[in-house]
C-alpha cells in the first residue's frame, strides 16, 4: 500500500496546538486574574478578541477572573451629567454625585457589556462588584501631596478582600467579572477603587498563578522616552527601584504587579492590550509580548 503524499494543509494548526501543550499542562486548574482596560475596552474587534481569549482560557482548564475599571466611559458619562472631572495626584476626585455616575457606568454599562460578550460563547460570565458578598472592602484614601493629606472624595483604599463569592463561581465553572467598586468599612456608602489595585489585591487573595494587566503600551520601557526597548522580565526588587521614575499612569499598574508577586502570585505581567489575542500569546507561547514581574529569588544559604 503506497504512502499518502497528499499534503495536509491543516498540519500547521496541529503543530501550533502541540506547542501549547507544556503551557496547558503548567496552567491547568490555576487561577488567572486579568485586569481589562485601555484601548481594548473601546475597540470593538479588541473587545471581541478579549472575550474569545478569556473563554479559551476557561475551556483550556484555567480559572480566569476579570477585573475592570472604565476611565473613558466614566469621563464621558460625567460630561453628559455636567459633572466636571478633576484629578489630584493622578486620582479622580469623586464627589457623592460623581460616585453615583461611576457606579452606574461600571456596574450598569461596562460590566454588562463585558458579561454579554463572554456569554455569547455560553452561560459562563457572572458580573459582580466589590460590594457583593463583601468581596472588596475599603476605607477613604487620602493621598499626600506636597506633604499634605488631600481629600479626594469617595476614592477608596482597599483594606480587606473576601474571595468567597468568587471562589464559589469558579468552582461552578463560571467566569467572575468584577467591577472596581468597594463597600465602605466606615459608613454605609461605596468607594471607587483603582482597578489595577483591585486586580492585584484579588490575585493575591485568590492565590492566583498569574496577574495580567492590559495596557496601551508594549510593556515597561527600559529608558523611556530615550528608548522603546521593553524590559521583558524583572524581579520585584528591580521593579521597586524603578517605581519613582515611572509615568503616573504606569505607577498603579506596576505597584499592583509588585504587590501581587510579594503576596504569593507566581508572575505578574503587563501586556499590550492593543494586540489582538495578546492574552493567549502571553500565556501559551515563548514569545511573551509584555513585561513579566517575578518574585525575588530566595536567599541562598550563607547569604545575608
Amino acid at each position: 500500500m503506497s504512502t499518502p503524499t497528499r499534503k495536509h494543509t491543516a498540519l500547521p494548526k496541529a503543530q501550533t496546538l502541540v506547542e501549547a501543550l507544556p503551557w496547558l499542562t503548567r496552567h491547568h486548574g490555576r487561577t488567572v486574574v486579568i485586569k481589562f482596560g485601555g484601548n481594548a475596552m473601546v475597540d470593538e474587534s479588541l473587545k471581541a478578541a478579549f472575550a474569545q481569549d478569556v473563554v479559551f482560557l476557561r475551556h483550556a482548564g484555567l480559572r480566569p477572573v476579570v477585573v475592570h475599571g472604565g476611565g473613558p466611559q466614566i469621563s464621558a458619562a460625567l460630561d453628559r451629567h455636567g459633572i466636571v472631572s478633576e484629578f489630584k495626584a493622578g486620582l479622580r476626585v469623586t464627589t457623592e454625585d460623581a460616585m453615583d455616575v461611576v457606579r452606574m457606568v461600571l456596574a450598569g454599562q461596562v460590566q454588562r457589556e463585558l458579561v454579554g460578550l463572554l456569554n455569547q460563547h455560553g452561560p459562563l460570565a457572572v458580573g459582580l462588584t466589590g460590594e457583593d458578598a463583601h468581596t472588596i472592602t475599603a476605607t477613604r484614601h487620602r493621598p499626600r501631596i506636597d506633604g499634605e493629606l488631600i481629600d479626594i472624595g469617595r476614592v477608596g483604599e482597599i483594606t480587606e478582600i473576601d474571595t468567597g463569592a468568587i471562589q464559589a463561581l469558579l468552582a461552578d465553572g463560571r467566569i467572575p467579572v468584577v467591577s472596581s467598586i468597594a463597600r465602605s468599612e466606615d459608613d454605609g456608602h461605596v468607594y471607587n477603587v483603582n482597578a489595577d489595585t483591585a486586580a492585584a489585591a484579588l490575585a493575591a487573595a485568590l492565590g492566583a498563578e498569574t496577574l495580567m494587566v492590559l495596557t496601551d503600551v508594549e510593556g515597561l520601557y527600559e529608558d523611556w522616552p530615550h528608548s522603546d526597548e521593553v524590559i521583558s522580565r524583572l524581579t520585584a526588587t528591580e521593579l521597586e527601584k524603578l517605581l519613582p521614575d515611572l509615568s503616573s499612569g504606569m505607577v498603579p499598574k506596576m505597584e499592583g504587579c509588585l504587590h501581587a508577586v510579594r503576596n504569593g502570585v507566581r508572575t505578574a505581567r503587563v501586556i499590550d492590550g492593543r494586540v489582538q489575542h495578546s492574552i493567549l500569546l502571553e500565556i501559551f507561547t515563548d514569545e511573551g509580548i509584555g513585561t513579566m514581574v517575578v518574585p525575588d529569588e530566595p536567599d541562598t544559604p550563607g547569604e545575608s
